[in-house]
């Protein structure tokens, strides 16, 4: 009777299987196949779909550098429900061309609603999700204050483009971290993304660790003898690791830079 028991509940929670991924809710039933795509483009009512040539009329700047961008694949390949390029995005446009002008209740502006970006981009959704975060959800920042989807300004570093240089986009806001230091931290050469996730972390600060492993990544190490032996260039920092990390031990405490010491102590 238990052994049948067990069968019906096995069956019965195999039959709909309910996933939450990132916010986002849907069903999968092993005895349904499914019909349309996880992902559907925007929807806007009244509106059919231009395509793209119908775009570059009014947005040549946009569709002439776009295909060089990462988002280029919308065009390469065939999308569901009639929309590719823009429209993949912003949605069917035939309204917003009718009415002639930039109106924003006839087509559909990512810049206003992360969400078209997340729809996609769902393991993004799922850190931005984490207890440590930039606040997108919450709209105080949107995924094109960092990102440009067309690939617009490629190499001008000024307008904060991800594209044009990662230290510039995160230097737009966190100008402190990012300025000219005496003594440079050489893992500021190399990118923010190094040390942080720009997204999210479970650590503070968005470390990508929290432990002095993050520092160990790169900075040599010679272990000898006891596990608390242990050589970092010339000095030995077994017990000094043991106390804390690297940087809140009161060592290293000016991680990005020092106006005074090579160490980065102070």
């Amino acid at each position: 009777m238990i052994k049948q028991l067990l069968k019906v509940s096995a069956s019965s929670s195999l039959a709909w299987l309910g996933f939450w991924l990132a916010g986002i809710p849907f069903w999968i039933s092993c005895g349904t196949s499914v019909q349309q795509p996880v992902v559907r483009p925007p929807q806007i009512q009244g509106a059919s779909h231009v395509g793209d040539q119908v775009c570059a009329d009014c947005h040549q700047s946009i569709t002439d550098v776009f295909p060089a961008s990462p988002h280029a694949r919308l065009i390469a390949s065939e999308a569901p429900h009639g929309a590719a390029g823009c429209e993949s995005c912003h949605g069917p446009a035939s309204l917003h061309v009718q009415s002639g002008m930039a109106s924003p209740a006839l087509i559909h502006n990512p810049k206003r609603d992360p969400g078209t970006c997340l729809d996609c981009h769902q393991e993004i959704h799922t850190k931005l999700r984490l207890p440590n975060h930039h606040p997108v959800l919450e709209g105080l920042l949107n995924c094109v204050d960092c990102h440009d989807p067309h690939g617009r300004d490629i190499y001008n570093s000024s307008k904060g483009s991800f594209y044009a240089s990662l230290h510039a986009t995160c230097a737009a806001c966190h100008q402190e971290q990012a300025r000219a230091f005496v003594f440079e931290h050489e893992a500021m050469r190399e990118g923010c993304t190094e040390c942080h996730d720009p997204h999210g972390s479970i650590q503070s600060k968005l470390l990508v660790q929290g432990d002095n492993h993050l520092c160990l990544k790169c900075h040599a190490q010679v272990q000898f003898g006891s596990p608390s032996d242990m050589l970092i260039g010339k000095v030995p920092h077994g017990q000094m690791i043991q106390a804390g990390s690297c940087w809140s031990a009161g060592c290293h405490t000016q991680v990005h830079g020092s106006m005074v010491d090579p160490k980065m102590r102070y």
